[in-house]
């Protein structure tokens, strides 16, 4: 097979292997970055803060009606 690729074999391998050295990189910083802001948006919503979008949303969900009684 690496016959077939012809005298540039080691040049086109090398750039296949670098090319997924850096797409694993690139997937594993973006793992590790989702997990790191998972945490700190745990930790603040221990404290006590809330997101924007979640206090927007209250916000503007209608009330349950409450049944009066008859």
């Amino acid at each position: 097979m690496i016959a077939a690729l012809g005298p540039y074999a080691g040049f086109i391998l090398l750039s296949y292997g670098a090319a997924a050295v850096a797409a694993l990189g690139l997937t594993l910083w973006v793992v590790l970055d989702h997990r790191r802001l998972q945490n700190t948006l745990a930790a603040l919503e221990a404290r006590g803060l809330t997101r924007r979008s979640a206090r927007s949303a209250a916000r503007l969900a209608p009330e349950t009606p409450q049944e009066t009684p008859t």
